[in-house]
C-alpha cells in the first residue's frame, strides 16, 4: 500500500497507466476511489495519479487541514513521483485544492479542469454542510445522513431505481475506509475559509471549467461566473447530470477531459 509522509500526515496514493501524469483531486466526504468510474477510461491514455486527500480515506484523518494543506500534499506527492508537469482534474472541493495548486506552482501544471468547482463556496453552501457536520457527529440515521446527500449530488433519476439506491447505499455503509465525523468537520471548515476570488487573474494556465447542467448544489452560473473571470477559460456543460458528473456519466466526463486534454497537448487552447 503505498503511502507518503508529508509532515504529519500520511498520504495513501495510487498510481495506474502509462502516458502523460494526470491527477484526480477528489471532492469533499470523498477519497480516491470516487474516481473508479472513470479511471480504466482515463488509464488507457494517462497516469492517473490517485490520492486519498488529509481528512478520508486511507490518509491521515486525525490531523488539521485546509484547502492550502490539501494542494501542499499534492505538491509533496509530485515531488516524491519526480513529476514536472502534470494535468489536474479536480472535483468540487478537489476544484479548489487543484486551483491553489496552481496558483501556487503553475509551473507544475500543465492544464486543468475544474469540475464543478468554485473559488468560493456559498454561503448557503457552507450552511448546508455544516448542518451535515452537525448530523455526522450527533450519530443521526447513517442511511438518511447517505440519502440526504446523495439528493443534493445526484439528479432525480437516479432514485427512480429503488434496487440502485439501496445498493449504493449499502456501498457507502459498509465501505471499508469510512471518514470520521471530525475528519468530516475538518473538510466542511476548510470550504467555509477558503477565497480564491479576488485571485482568479492571476491563473496563467489553460483551464476548462466543467459543470453538471443539472447540479443544483453548485448550479450553473457558478460554473459561468468562474469561467468569465479566469482569462482564457473555456465552459463545459455535461448534459443531464447533476454535481457528482463521474458517477453519473463517467463516459461523457471521459470524453470531455480526453478532448481538453488533446487539444491542450496539441496546442490548442492558450
Amino acid at each position: 500500500m503505498p503511502l507518503l509522509k508529508n509532515q504529519d500526515v500520511e498520504l495513501y496514493y495510487e498510481l495506474h497507466g502509462s502516458g502523460p501524469p494526470l491527477l484526480l483531486i477528489a471532492g469533499l466526504a470523498s477519497d480516491s476511489q470516487s474516481w473508479l468510474p472513470v479511471l480504466p477510461a482515463l488509464a488507457e491514455r494517462y497516469t492517473v495519479i490517485l490520492l486519498d486527500n488529509r481528512g478520508a480515506g486511507r490518509s491521515t484523518q486525525a490531523c488539521a487541514t485546509s484547502i492550502e494543506l490539501m494542494a501542499e500534499d499534492c505538491l509533496a506527492l509530485l515531488s516524491h513521483l519526480g513529476l514536472q508537469k502534470v494535468h489536474l482534474v479536480g472535483h468540487s472541493m478537489g476544484g479548489m485544492v487543484a486551483l491553489e495548486l496552481s496558483l501556487r506552482c503553475p509551473e507544475l501544471v500543465q492544464s486543468m479542469v475544474l469540475l464543478a468547482s468554485a473559488a468560493r463556496n456559498s454561503r448557503r453552501n457552507n450552511l448546508l454542510f455544516a448542518d451535515w457536520a452537525d448530523a455526522a457527529e450527533t450519530g443521526s440515521d447513517q442511511a438518511a445522513w447517505f440519502r440526504t446527500i446523495l439528493a443534493w449530488i445526484l439528479t432525480e433519476g437516479f432514485f427512480d431505481s429503488p434496487a440502485t439506491v439501496d445498493a449504493v447505499l449499502t456501498y457507502l455503509r459498509t465501505y471499508p475506509w469510512p471518514q470520521s465525523a471530525a475528519a468530516f468537520r475538518g473538510q466542511v471548515e476548510a470550504i467555509a475559509r477558503y477565497d480564491a476570488t479576488d485571485r482568479l487573474g492571476q491563473v496563467t494556465i489553460p483551464v476548462c471549467v466543467m459543470a453538471g447542467e443539472q447540479d443544483i448544489l453548485l448550479p450553473l452560473q457558478h460554473s459561468e461566473r468562474l469561467a468569465r473571470e479566469i482569462l482564457g477559460a473555456e465552459l463545459q456543460v455535461v448534459a443531464g447530470v447533476a454535481h457528482s458528473v463521474h458517477s453519473e456519466q463517467p463516459a461523457a466526463l471521459v470524453a470531455a477531459v480526453v478532448s481538453w486534454l488533446e487539444r491542450v497537448t496539441k496546442g490548442g487552447c492558450v
